[in-house]
């Protein structure tokens, strides 16, 4: 999906307005860790087209940014170049990360945002996901990982998220996000996108990708497993308590246990 999305990739996220949101939640949750930015490592895990990495780097943080697509890399590398800032950018696979960068140990955070991990096709991936998290983080590192309530989507069952559409003078473009619930437990995500040149017809492209609805509690108790504690859970990046039945997001931080490598 992602490979065929990535030349339309930031059309159909409004940056500004997202950044603006989240990069607070994420500067006062690095900050704990320490006061001087350009002494701190981030990865940013699944990092798309760049652009958390990239707000980080303009906040004075070294950043590096993984993706299992070279799409996304090379757009979040023009990215990089474009706004002259030092961020490194490479392609790796969950599961994988730590052998591609042989950087195990030399991370004070690691991200994981955006809905990015239920993108694992199994809970054996998503264990080997965590572990190579931590493998990769320092003692004492902090991990952030955003997804979907998925308590709540699988609860609820609805299909369709609110659509999204980008006016330019010469150019128009339209997506629709829908789930197909699947009789074994995981759910089909389409994205329905249009995009036409004024006042030409409108072309038109479905793609779609499975993704593994990762429910709290076991996510939770997996995250322990890895190597990980001081556990606190967020339902959006408002810092507010996370519901379950209610909430949009569940956002995690953690902090990798000495006692783990």
């Amino acid at each position: 999906m992602y490979d065929q999305l990535a030349s339309v990739y930031d059309y159909f996220v409004n940056w500004e307005s997202r950044l603006s949101y989240e990069l607070p939640f994420l500067l006062r949750t690095l900050t704990a860790l320490g006061p001087t930015p350009t002494a701190m490592h981030v990865l940013d895990a699944a990092c798309g087209t760049g652009q958390h990495a990239l707000a980080l780097a303009r906040e004075g943080y070294q950043v590096t940014g993984t993706d299992l697509f070279p799409q996304m890399i090379e757009i979040a590398r023009s990215h990089a170049a474009a706004a002259s800032l030092p961020a490194n950018f490479q392609t790796a696979a969950f599961g994988s990360i730590s052998e591609t960068l042989q950087q195990a140990g030399q991370f004070d955070a690691l991200l994981c945002l955006g809905n990015s991990l239920p993108h694992v096709h199994s809970w054996a991936e998503l264990e080997q996901t965590l572990t190579d998290f931590s493998r990769l983080l320092r003692q004492g590192g902090l991990l952030v990982t955003q997804m979907r309530n998925f308590d709540q989507v699988m609860a609820a069952r609805n299909r369709w998220m609110e659509p999204q559409s980008v006016e330019e003078p010469d150019h128009e473009w339209l997506f629709f996000r829908f789930y197909d619930f699947e009789a074994d437990g995981r759910i089909q995500f389409n994205i329905l996108s249009m995009q036409r040149e004024k006042p030409g017809p409108w072309q038109i492209q479905h793609t779609t990708t499975q993704l593994l609805p990762i429910l709290s509690t076991p996510y939770l108790q997996a995250v322990h497993a890895s190597g990980f504690s001081q556990v606190a859970t967020f339902g959006n990046m408002h810092g507010d308590s996370f519901d379950p039945g209610r909430s949009g997001d569940l956002i995690i931080t953690a902090v990798k246990d000495a006692r783990s490598d």
